[in-house]
């Protein structure tokens, strides 16, 4: 149930080491690089860690000011599928701010994300090439990215809209991306039209500090206020409009669009968990069915026309359950993450009524040792997912990975050297993101393959790991 920010405190604008950046010194021996692993290794005096920046195609950090503990990103209409760089990203965002007052919901344009594609296997340099050599060459890529990509720094433009309270969760409605909901620690959840804010960011290429010192009133188009506060809210991404919020006191409420800028919410609530909803998706599949997660430790399975019970609930975890992913791309698998640290994923084709012969867990992972805040499948590949956790790690997993020996053999060979990762990480590990403080959500970018976002104490990251990219088009093609 991890989920405020302890003391918030406004970011400040500043150069942060490790946001891919790096230097070499003839004057310090090279030793062998290794993988860092939280809660098992520990720096000793005068180590530090530092980011590989080769591990990313692109790698950026930014902040709007207050931490935000939930954001969305946009979907927007310059591209159905984006590969070449730079990417621009429109995003919505809540603020945790140290006074009610202060609060604000950010929309948001990041424009000029540069980036260039990285070989898994990099290439060695020639016999006698010295660092000074290597440095030049990475110098001379860089220049060439300039020229096709203009200047390497991106470009945020912000604009504020004033809101009652923090913002536990935000979401943009798939279908109509200017519609957004919010979940307030106030008990409101309610419903905006940030379409005249989106066209102006559109509109603007290079002004960064435009909107950012102002915050706008604007009236929501509804407000309904649950009996507590709450976190669990999701749009339907099959009927437009139709959203569930569910609250801290176990209630969930329906809401039904009466034209496109109204709705009627069911006062009625669904009711079948014995603890706080934490987490609600809609079926990627049926227009009547969601499921539901909570702090009593169960997933919850609901069918609209079936009344207010669920149609099926299990025990999911052993602690309380925090978040969940429906698998857009392979409906029936379901992933959970818990307070444990550990997450799983379901088939729900094999859930039994009977809890002592549920076969429907087909993945259980254990790696993180705190509490996982997010889980997201990714929209381009059915098997990968990303994790985030209170341990500071975002995690990237394959799970149709197996533990290959005759390929490790190979890569080895092909880089010459021994490979300094862990080996008893999980093969269906891909990646791991490291440098944030206290991650709390993280989106993959529908449009754009490869790419994810994560929000924490001390900002956002904008990345994209350079061996997620078997969705991209090979160089040349």
């Amino acid at each position: 149930m991890v989920r405020s920010i302890k003391n918030p405190k406004k970011a400040k604008r500043k150069n942060k080491k490790g946001d891919g950046s790096s230097s070499s010194s003839s004057a310090v021996p090279s030793v062998p690089t290794r993988v860092w692993q939280p809660g098992v290794d520990q720096l000793e005096e005068g180590e530090e860690l530092e980011c590989d920046p080769s591990a990313y195609n692109s790698l950026h950090a930014f902040h709007i000011g207050w931490p935000c503990l939930s954001f969305d990103i946009v979907r927007d209409s310059l591209g159905l599928i984006r590969t070449e760089f730079p990417h621009t990203v429109y995003f919505v965002a809540g603020t945790q701010a140290e006074k009610y007052s202060w609060n604000s919901i950010g929309i948001f344009k990041v424009s000029n994300i540069s980036g260039k594609r990285r070989e898994l296997v990099p290439a060695k340099a020639t016999t006698g090439e010295s660092d000074m050599d290597s440095d030049s060459s990475d110098s001379d890529e860089d220049s060439e990215d300039e020229k096709h990509g203009g200047s390497l720094t991106p470009v945020l433009q912000l604009r504020k809209v004033a809101h009652e309270g923090c913002i536990n969760r935000i979401r943009a409605m798939t279908q109509n991306p200017h519609i957004c909901a919010s979940w307030s620690d106030t008990g409101l959840v309610q419903i905006w039209d940030f379409n005249a804010h989106l066209n102006t960011l559109a509109e603007t290429e290079t002004d960064a500090t435009k909107g950012t010192s102002s915050v706008f009133n604007q009236a929501p188009l509804i407000k309904f206020r649950h009996k507590d506060e709450g976190y669990a809210i999701d749009w339907s991404p099959r009927i437009a409009g139709r959203l569930v919020s569910g609250d801290c006191k176990n209630y969930i409420h329906l809401w039904e669009p009466a034209s496109a800028a109204s709705w009627n919410v069911d006062s009625a609530p669904f009711i079948g968990h014995a603890a706080s909803v934490e987490d609600i998706q809609w079926s990627p599949t049926e227009d009547t069915v969601f499921a539901s997660c909570s702090v009593d430790g169960t997933i919850a399975i609901w069918d609209t026309r079936l009344g207010k019970s669920p149609a099926i609930s299990f025990k999911a975890h052993n602690a309380d359950v925090n978040v969940i992913s429906w698998n857009r791309l392979a409906s029936v698998m379901l992933a959970s993450g818990s307070d444990d640290g550990s997450f799983s994923i379901r088939d729900l084709r094999l859930l039994s009524q009977k809890m002592d012969e549920d076969k429907s867990l087909v993945a259980h992972f254990e790696y993180h040792k705190y509490p996982v805040t997010s889980i997201e499948w990714s929209p381009h590949e059915a098997s990968t997912l990303g994790v985030s956790s209170s341990d500071n790690q975002l995690t990237i997993w394959d799970l149709s990975l197996e533990k290959d020996e005759e390929e490790e053999t190979e890569f080895r060979a092909k880089t010459k050297e021994e490979v300094n990762a862990p080996a008893d990480l999980p093969p269906q590990l891909l990646f791991v993101h490291q440098g944030q403080k206290d991650l709390k959500e993280l989106h993959w970018h529908a449009q754009i393959p490869g790419m994810l976002v994560s929000t924490a104490v001390d900002g956002f990251n904008i990345l994209m790991p350079s061996n997620i990219q078997s969705t991209l088009p090979s160089e040349g093609a």
